[in-house]
């Protein structure tokens, strides 16, 4: 059974609810008995999702999106919504994911918010801005990223904005880029939750946690299933429909690396092993990320199948 390092108050009511933690924590099965459990009270419940890659049609073995099947009826919002050539925005999720909240609430359902991708969790709960885009100005940053590399850009990003340089990921491109386009047009850049965020409206934040050694063992074992699974028929079906040209999309783990198997340039057993490595390392950035959320109730799930999860949302939802 799991425990609670710090137990939810029962009968704490909340009209928003989130469930978060690191991959492989179970938040989607905790969300869908927290949600079921709320109509058994007679309370309406739906899901919005909070995970990057799950926006994406056709991305499913490699983001382990929930199937239909295992929704068990309950409304879920934010899935499937983007095309593979789409690129996914956290200011146009932060709109369209509030507006799944205000209408729920104002039917007088309860939003249950699920999902590991930090940043688009925050952009929900907490008032957070996000500069909008300039398309020009991108394409000229993405062509002199190609043509003189990323170290020319991040000494420009240092020059105008010292505080994003010293936090960002220089490696990942796409960050780069999107960090130098708002400095260069002098606005604010938040590459990292604020120490002390203030809160959209009212929530119930659940922290899911797990050992770390089970979940290194799991994250492993999550890799192999998901090639066992087809995921790289799954992303040679992508391909055809643009995931290559997707800059999101291709980044994203798994999906890369069953590229490179398509390509020739990996064996799928050194796919497998990249795509491990790569979920770890994820799964970290996601712990430190969600340890800063001062007010979430931190639950131990280690060891948890299904059935604890349910039982552990009837100790949230009694």
């Amino acid at each position: 059974m799991p425990t609670s390092a710090a137990s939810p108050a029962p009968g704490d009511a909340a009209d928003l609810i989130a469930v978060v933690g690191a991959t492989g924590t179970g938040k989607s099965d905790l969300g869908i008995a927290i949600a079921e459990r709320l109509r058994a009270a007679s309370r309406n419940a739906e899901i919005i999702n909070a995970d990057a890659m799950q926006l994406y049609r056709g991305m499913d073995i490699g983001t382990a999106k929930l199937p239909p099947a295992e929704r068990h009826g309950i409304p879920h919002h934010q899935l499937d919504v983007l095309d593979v050539t789409d690129e996914a925005s956290v200011a146009a999720y932060q709109v369209a994911a509030r507006a799944d909240v205000d209408r729920i609430q104002a039917d007088g359902g309860v939003a249950v918010l699920v999902g590991g991708s930090g940043l688009y969790v925050s952009a929900v709960l907490f008032d957070l801005a996000f500069p909008g885009t300039d398309p020009e100005l991108r394409a000229q940053l993405e062509r002199e990223h190609e043509e003189l590399g990323p170290g020319i850009l991040l000494e420009r990003l240092r020059a105008l904005d010292s505080a994003a340089a010293a936090t960002i990921d220089a490696r990942n491109p796409r960050r780069l880029i999107r960090a130098l386009e708002i400095a260069s047009r002098s606005e604010v850049v938040t590459p990292s939750l604020p120490a002390a965020p203030r809160a959209w409206r009212p929530s119930r934040i659940l922290h899911l946690r797990r050992d770390r050694e089970q979940l290194v063992s799991a994250l492993h074992e999550r890799a192999t299933r998901m090639f066992e699974a087809g995921l790289v028929d799954e992303v040679a079906a992508l391909r055809e429909q643009g995931l290559e040209q997707g800059k999101t999309a291709r980044g994203a783990i798994g999906y890369s690396q069953a590229l490179e198997v398509l390509a020739g340039t990996a064996t799928r057993e050194q796919a497998v092993e990249a795509t491990g490595i790569a979920t770890r390392k994820y799964a970290r950035r996601q712990v430190s990320w969600f340890r800063r959320y001062a007010e979430a109730e931190t639950l131990d799930v280690t060891g948890a199948d299904r059935g604890d999860l349910s039982e552990l949302a009837r100790r949230i939802v009694p």
